[in-house]
């Protein structure tokens, strides 16, 4: 009889965004590095984590990165880099004062009015091309 692996401990269905924040914190605070996340080199360590998530599909087709997302082994990387960039930018939203929710919020609006669903459906295109 196999035992059944245990929850996580947090998870998307059953954490709120408030809960990561205090997280995040709480160990950058344990480390003392509050002192060097300044906005600017927040958004830079942001980028640089952005664009290791990246090399895990550079030159791969739009097909060949969905198998490259579902392989095992390599899906664990790739969940540690997404890891790494929601941590940076969830200090950024710590050190900054800004509310994740409520920006996200806003910028769907913003974009539901950018790209109204019977121009945008099924398009690619940029707001201005519709």
């Amino acid at each position: 009889m196999t035992t059944p692996m245990p929850a996580p401990a947090f998870s998307d269905s059953q954490t709120t965004v408030s809960e990561l924040k205090t997280r995040v914190l709480a160990f950058v605070r344990e480390r003392d590095w509050e002192q060097f996340h300044a906005p600017k080199n927040l958004s830079m360590a942001l980028a640089a984590e952005a664009g290791e998530l990246m090399e895990h599909f550079l030159w791969a087709t739009a097909e060949e990165s969905r198998a490259v997302a579902a392989d095992p082994v390599k899906r664990a990387k790739i969940a540690e880099e997404l890891a790494d960039v929601v941590i940076y930018a969830l200090e950024f939203a710590n050190a900054t004062g800004l509310d994740v929710a409520a920006s996200i919020e806003a910028k769907m609006a913003a974009n539901a009015k950018k790209y109204p669903v019977e121009k945008a459906r099924g398009r690619s295109n940029k707001y201005n091309e519709l």
